[in-house]
C-alpha cells in the first residue's frame, strides 16, 4: 500500500511536486502528520527516516509549463502518476489524499483529509513538501528578489509586489496563480 500526495497546487511558481510512500511493515510512524501541522525540522527530520527507512518512494513533478499547458488539477495528476511510476514496485494499493487521481496504475483509495489520517498519506506529503521547499531556495538563488526561500512561491503580499515590480521569472505560472492572473505582471 502506497501513500500518495502533492504540494504547490496553490503557489504562483515553481512545480508541483507529489511523492508515493510505502512504508512497509515495522516502519516506526511516530511524529508522522500532516506536513502542513510540522516546523520545517519536524518535517526534515521525518523526511530522512522515511528516506532511510520506508520499503519504497518516488517522486514525480509537473513543470510551471506543463501546468499552464494543461491545468493544475491535471498537472497534479500527472505529477502523482509520475510519482507511483518511479516507485521500485507496484503496489496494490493506492491512499490518495482527498479526491480520486484519474490514470493510476493500480486501484485507489481517496482519504479526504487523508494526510491527517493516514501515516502513509502523512510520510508522502512530508516528502513531497521537503523536496518543494528544497527547491524553492535553489529557485530564490537563481531569480533572486522574490522571496521564494520564505513564501515557497505563495502569493504572499511581498511576493506580489515583487512581481509588479520584476515581472515574472522563467518560473512562474502565467496560467494559474491561486487566483492571481500573472498576464497582469508581464
Amino acid at each position: 500500500m502506497a501513500g500518495l500526495d502533492e504540494v504547490g497546487r496553490g503557489a504562483l511558481c515553481g512545480p508541483v511536486f507529489a511523492a508515493a510512500v510505502v512504508l512497509g511493515e515495522g516502519f516506526p510512524t511516530a511524529g508522522l502528520d500532516d506536513s502542513k501541522r510540522l516546523t520545517a525540522l519536524q518535517r526534515e527530520r521525518l523526511a530522512e527516516r522515511v528516506r532511510e527507512r520506508a520499503r519504497g518512494f518516488a517522486l514525480g513533478r509537473a513543470e510551471a509549463a506543463e501546468i499552464d499547458r494543461f491545468d493544475i488539477l491535471r498537472a497534479t495528476h500527472l505529477a502523482l502518476r509520475r510519482a507511483v511510476a518511479a516507485l521500485p514496485f507496484k503496489p496494490d494499493l493506492l491512499l490518495v489524499d482527498g479526491l480520486p487521481v484519474s490514470g493510476l496504475p493500480a486501484p485507489q483509495r481517496a482519504i479526504v483529509k487523508g494526510d491527517a489520517r493516514s501515516v502513509s498519506i502523512a510520510a508522502a506529503s512530508i516528502l513531497a513538501k521537503v523536496e518543494r521547499d528544497a527547491l524553492m531556495q535553489e529557485l530564490d538563488r537563481r531569480h533572486p528578489g522574490y522571496g521564494l526561500a520564505g513564501n515557497k512561491g505563495y502569493g504572499s503580499a511581498d511576493h506580489l509586489d515583487a512581481l509588479r515590480r520584476l515581472g515574472p521569472s522563467p518560473e512562474h505560472r502565467r496560467s494559474f496563480g491561486g487566483g492571481h492572473q500573472l498576464q497582469m505582471f508581464e
